[in-house]
């Protein structure tokens, strides 16, 4: 995402220490927390990296934060991600939902049913 993801509101996890911090600050939370894996090699992240910053913009309730597969793999081998771009929704600490592929429409969808649900 490089520098526009400064006009949304994606942080970037670039430490497992980062990491850890927040997943801690989420179990705190009712907040909805989307988690998208990604790498900067791959072709489906970056088609997707528009809409996730539309998504950012747009729900202003929902959390958003990009983990590199490289710079974080445990974090992705935590969550058993195999496959990029894969999406992890968690609330307060947990995951809710997941979804694997560059799939605009059925992204928005999850982040909709869960946003504002216990």
């Amino acid at each position: 995402m490089g520098n526009r993801s400064s006009t949304a509101k994606i942080v970037e996890m670039h430490s497992l220490a980062q990491w850890n911090e927040k997943l801690a600050s989420t179990k705190q939370s009712n907040k909805l927390l989307v988690m998208d894996f990604s790498a900067t090699w791959c072709g489906p992240c970056k088609w997707m990296e528009p809409a996730i910053e539309e998504y950012a913009n747009t729900y202003p309730d929902v959390e958003f934060i990009k983990i590199d597969v490289d710079t974080l793999a445990d974090v992705a081998r935590e969550y058993k991600v195999e496959a990029m771009p894969t999406f992890v929704l968690i609330k307060k600490g947990k995951e809710i939902a997941r979804l694997t592929g560059a799939k605009k429409s059925e992204l928005r969808n999850l982040i909709e049913r869960h946003r504002n649900s216990n």
